[in-house]
């Protein structure tokens, strides 16, 4: 979910300050490195920790670089130092990719391989493995800011039943399956990105079912309405921006319109978590959605799901602000959980 692609009219830093900069993010996040090299973790946000369009990632014993400048030359001076940083920093690594964000070409999009060759295809969160395809898109097939959300999911959805919109690779409705959801509906477009969720289906032990249904999002939740399917969870994690002949979604402008689509097939005191990711949306323009809802008297906000430190930034390595005050969220993702009041006070049978 990187938002953060306003790289223009970057101030350049000096390579040393560079890697004082990467070193001293890296020494933040040291207590979070796992000894088995397994685990999903931001190294460094650029755009809050002093390089703006410099993102690093680890994946496994993979190093992910993103280049999101506008242009994308106007950082690269800077990728030869930052690899070498991390390779001498972490010797473990097995494999380097770059991603170039703004490349016309996709296949720089969706990365090139720096050094190594096998990339890493499994990580580990929280006991739960994922599959991952890294050059999948011009992301890597799983979603950082989201893993307290993850967390959330295992720990709420033993027993529940639960439909995964925009679901991409699944990785959210994994969470909930490996909590012991009974049954998951993961719904996508992308048939590419549902085919990794099967497999990271595979790699856990699940006492619940997992469909996927490759299908339009404004197509999947009108036929559950039409044949009055409740769950015990719904998860809307849209794009910031997406159009169909079935519909349009746009975080900026019809977020509470997806909100009230999905909310019929919530069960009576079922959850609706809801996430907006929209960069240039402040926080208080989400609570104002979220009050609104709550005047019905049918939605309850039961809680804020914050993003995880190394996607923020820590105090000692922030050096600039978000575009846009997120408060009362510490991100531009902004992750609320929702328990919603049925008039008819239906649950969940599916």
């Amino acid at each position: 979910m990187n938002a953060n692609d306003e790289t223009s009219n970057l101030s350049p830093i000096s390579k040393e300050m560079l890697l004082q900069r990467l070193s001293a993010a890296l020494s933040a996040r040291q207590v979070m490195l796992s000894p088995d090299h397994t685990q999903a973790l931001r190294l460094f946000n650029g755009f809050y920790e002093g390089c703006p369009g410099l993102v690093v990632d680890l994946y496994g014993s993979t190093l992910v670089v993103a280049n999101h400048a506008r242009p994308p030359e106007s950082l690269e001076n800077y990728l030869a130092i930052v690899f070498d940083f991390y390779h001498l920093a972490l010797p473990w690594l097995t494999s380097g990719l770059l991603k170039r964000r703004h490349a016309p070409d996709p296949a720089q999009r969706r990365g090139i391989i720096i050094f190594g060759e096998a990339l890493t295809s499994i990580i580990t969160e929280h006991g739960v493995h994922y599959a991952l395809d890294l050059t999948l898109n011009q992301d890597s097939s799983f979603y950082l800011d989201t893993r307290n959300l993850r967390k959330y999911l295992i720990e709420n959805m033993a027993g529940k039943s639960v439909l995964n919109c925009f679901a991409y690779t699944g990785a959210l409705g994994i969470a909930a399956l490996t909590g012991g959801a009974r049954k998951v509906i993961q719904t996508d477009l992308n048939k590419a990105a549902l085919k990794l969720a099967q497999q990271s289906s595979q790699l856990n032990t699940c006492p619940g079912y997992m469909e996927t249904l490759p299908m339009d999002f404004f197509k999947v939740v009108a036929n559950f309405k039409q044949h009055k399917v409740l769950f015990d969870c719904v998860i809307l994690d849209p794009p910031l921006y997406s159009s169909t002949p079935q519909g349009t979604v746009d975080l900026l402008h019809n977020w509470l319109r997806l909100i009230n689509k999905v909310r019929p097939l919530v069960a009576h005191e079922g959850k609706l978590i809801a996430t907006n990711n929209a960069l240039f949306l402040p926080g208080s323009a989400v609570m104002q959605t979220l009050d609104t809802l709550q005047t019905t008297g049918f939605v309850q906000l039961e809680q804020l799901i914050p993003v995880p430190e190394d996607l923020t930034g820590f105090p000692q390595t922030v050096y600039d602000q978000q575009p846009v005050d997120p408060r009362p969220f510490n991100h531009p993702t902004k992750i609320a959980v929702l328990q919603i009041t049925r008039k008819d006070q239906a649950r969940a049978t599916y």
